[in-house]
C-alpha cells in the first residue's frame, strides 16, 4: 500500500511540474518572468536620485512618497569604534537604535542645516519585484562629515512603483 501511495505521490508531482513546463530535477531553469530587469534597476536607482534630491531640498513630503507608509523600518547599528566611545560616555547606551523615517522626514523638514549624503560603490539587485541596494555612504552637515558607513536598503515595487521597506546603515559618527 505505502510503495502504491509513494507512487501515486510520484505522478502526481511530476504531472504537476510537467504542467507548470518544468522538471523537478531542474527548477533552476524555470524563465524568468521579468524581462525588465534593466528597466526596474534604474527605476531603484531614480529612487535613490529622488531621496537625494529631497534631502538637498529639505522637501519632507517627497522624502516621505518614497517609502512604503505601512510598516518601513529604520534601523542604525554603531561600529565598534563608535559603540565604545558612546559607552564610555554613556554607560547604558545601546549599540542598534530602531528609528522612523519620519523621524528622519522630520529633522530633514525643519533643520536650517545643509545635509548631503554621498553614495559611493553601489550595487542594485533586483528580480522586478523587490530590490536590494548596498552602499557606503558619507553624511555632509553644512559640508562637514558628520557620519560614514555602509547602508542596505530592502525596495519592492507597489502599486505606486517602488517603495523603500528597509533602510538599515552602520554608524561611524565623528563625535
Amino acid at each position: 500500500m505505502k510503495r502504491q501511495v509513494g507512487k501515486l505521490f510520484l505522478v502526481l508531482l511530476s504531472s504537476t511540474f510537467a504542467a507548470l513546463g518544468q522538471s523537478p530535477q531542474s527548477p533552476q531553469m524555470v524563465p524568468s518572468t521579468n524581462s525588465n530587469i534593466a528597466s526596474d534597476t534604474m527605476d531603484v536607482q531614480h529612487v535613490l536620485d529622488a531621496y537625494h534630491a529631497a534631502i538637498l531640498a529639505h522637501d519632507g513630503a517627497r522624502l516621505a512618497s518614497l517609502f512604503l507608509p505601512q510598516g518601513s523600518t529604520w534601523i542604525n547599528v554603531l561600529s565598534d569604534e563608535a559603540y565604545a566611545r558612546v559607552k564610555a560616555k554613556t554607560p547604558n547606551a545601546t549599540r542598534v537604535r530602531v528609528g522612523s523615517y519620519t523621524d528622519f522626514v522630520k529633522l530633514v523638514s525643519s533643520s536650517k542645516a545643509s545635509f548631503n549624503p554621498t553614495h559611493t560603490n553601489m550595487s542594485i539587485h533586483t528580480d522586478g519585484t523587490v530590490a536590494s541596494v548596498y552602499f557606503d555612504f558619507i553624511f555632509l552637515v553644512d559640508g562637514k562629515e558628520t557620519n560614514r558607513g555602509s547602508e542596505i536598503w530592502v525596495l519592492l515595487k507597489s502599486e505606486g512603483g517602488w517603495r523603500i521597506a528597509d533602510i538599515t546603515y552602520s554608524s561611524n559618527p565623528r563625535l
